[in-house]
């Protein structure tokens, strides 16, 4: 056995029995339209919404912020990106992309949040390491609180799983508040329904 599996099979011998999730209390909905509360949510945290009828559109809407020489990797088949991004992408090569596309599973109104896992990404570097992030949102795929997201099967089936919620920020003592500090410069969900 060479010495890579050997040390992967003493790790797998020697995590901890599984155990049953703990109980996630509901708490009251919050009422109210769904679409209103997650996008004043996500513009809160530095984020944008926008309405697309259409993957054309989306890709015009790309053109239009980032210009028509920016570089896009698209984790969607629906919107055709200038780089091929699959699953042996490395993600270091991802470094120079301006605009990743990436469809989102859910987002969650409480938060302004959108859902990710491997799967939606492709390739986890994505939703890190480009510029400018371009989230497509089916609006029927919204839902109420975290608290709902703990419940779906989809959040329990994931090897890796992000809430992500606006643009990286940081701002230091002095209140100087620094957009893609860590990670992408901005985030656009564009409502636009699944096909």
């Amino acid at each position: 056995m060479a010495t890579r599996e050997a040390f992967l099979d003493k790790v797998r011998q020697a995590q901890p029995p599984s155990r049953p999730r703990p109980e996630v209390p509901l708490f009251d909905e919050a009422g109210g339209d769904l679409r209103a509360r997650f996008t004043a949510a996500l513009q809160a945290m530095g984020g944008t919404c926008v309405e697309a009828t259409s993957a054309a559109e989306v890709s015009g809407l790309i053109r239009e912020r980032f210009g028509a020489e920016a570089s896009v990797a698209s984790a969607t088949a629906e919107v055709s990106g200038t780089r091929p991004l699959t699953a042996d992408t490395e993600p270091a090569s991802l470094q120079d992309i301006d605009v990743g596309v990436v469809r989102a599973r859910f987002g969650v109104a409480e938060t302004g949040s959108v859902w990710f896992s491997e799967r939606e990404y492709v390739v986890n570097a994505l939703g890190y390491i480009v510029q400018h992030l371009v989230v497509l949102l089916d609006p029927a795929q919204l839902i109420d609180g975290l608290q709902d997201v703990y419940r779906r099967d989809d959040f329990r089936d994931a090897r890796y799983a992000a809430l992500v919620t606006g643009p990286s920020a940081t701002a230091d003592i002095e209140g100087v508040l620094i957009r893609g500090a860590q990670g992408v410069r901005s985030l656009t969900v564009v409502w636009l329904a699944a096909q």
